[in-house]
């Protein structure tokens, strides 16, 4: 199954977003293997170099780091930099666009909460949440 590829953005960056997110996503934990830059050059039809860039980046980043003869893993912490990057980058970049969007619409939390495709029944006070924040 061929990705479908952004083309405003470079794949490599493209490749870099999706291991991000994979990390967010618990998908890849601290500790575990990235697939190898051959494999995910023949799964995606894409050259080695390409994938490499991708990863580099991460690397570049502290999120991935090397080990020699062995391949790349994913940080020590890499989840937790992520998790508060991504927080700031929402809270100054999008929030601001959707609150006043809200704002904008008259929309209640109420109504925020119960509507919309990804709507989640919300637990009563005293109800655990699990992992939703």
């Amino acid at each position: 199954m061929e990705p479908h590829w952004d083309e405003s953005l470079p794949i490599y960056r493209q490749l870099r977003d999706r291991v991000v997110a994979m990390i967010l996503e618990g998908v890849l934990k601290e500790g575990d293997a990235l697939p190898s830059v051959r494999s995910v050059a023949a799964e995606f039809r894409l050259n080695p170099l390409t994938v490499l860039k991708g990863y580099q980046q991460l690397v570049d980043e502290n999120l991935v780091e090397k080990r020699r003869g062995r391949g790349m893993f994913v940080s020590s912490g890499a989840r937790a930099a992520l998790m508060k990057d991504e927080r700031e980058r929402f809270l100054s970049g999008e929030w601001p666009k959707v609150y006043a969007t809200i704002q904008r619409l008259g929309l209640s939390a109420e109504e925020l909460l119960h509507s919309g495709p990804a709507a989640v029944p919300w637990p009563k006070s005293g109800e655990d949440r699990g992992d939703r924040h």
